[in-house]
């Protein structure tokens, strides 16, 4: 994972409520093993028609939002199946912070193990933001992982909570590969003992 510090960029507004991962990846496109590739069917489902042509009126299709790594939406962001492909689609389009008022419990998992920022604030201040992505052209956020902050130009200013140890694994870029493999000395002198003490050698 790419470690996390602060982030300033165009902020793009999802303005939906219950955003379930099947929407964020449909479950054709499970079918892949690797992480990368996603990005392109992110919200698959939305940003098209059923004959291919894209939804000229989904945020995700309006060349204002080219770019952004800020994705605002409404409450309980990520519902639905525990697929880990959602986190996967959302951070090989770029986003690295989704900002909403509440988060399904898996997926907020998910997301915090794959180098995504979760940043709950409340109702009224996703309200805001929401609101000046739509009106503000070039409107951007900053988000600071390590004040915990989410702040604009104009004088907006919240926190938001995290776990002290995701936070430390985000500014760490540590998955649970990388957090396993800061013990790779200790590992693998205890397999060295380990083999020692037991193998059975011909005599």
């Amino acid at each position: 994972m790419e470690p996390f510090k602060t982030l300033t960029s165009l902020a793009m507004p999802l303005d939906r409520t219950n955003v379930d991962t099947d929407q964020i990846i449909p479950k054709q496109f499970l079918k892949r093993i690797e992480r990368t590739g996603y990005g392109d069917f992110l919200f698959f489902d939305w940003r098209q028609t059923p004959e291919g042509k894209p939804v000229a009126d989904f945020v995700i299709n309006n060349p204002r939002y080219k770019g952004a790594q800020i994705l605002v939406a409404g409450k309980n962001f990520g519902c639905g199946s525990s697929r880990e492909h959602a986190a996967w689609a959302l951070s090989d389009y770029g986003f690295r912070v989704v900002i909403a008022p509440t988060f399904a419990d898996i997926f907020f998992s998910n997301a915090g193990k794959n180098g995504i920022v979760l940043a709950r604030l409340t109702e009224g201040e996703v309200e805001t933001l929401l609101q000046n992505a739509q009106k503000i052209p070039g409107y951007k956020l900053t988000v600071s992982l390590e004040e915990q902050t989410v702040k604009d130009d104009r004088g907006f200013s919240a926190k938001f909570d995290i776990d002290p140890f995701r936070k430390f694994c985000l500014l760490e870029g540590l998955d649970d590969i990388g957090l396993t493999l800061r013990h790779a000395a200790e590992l693998d002198k205890f397999e060295q003992q380990h083999e020692a003490a037991t193998w059975l050698r011909a005599k």
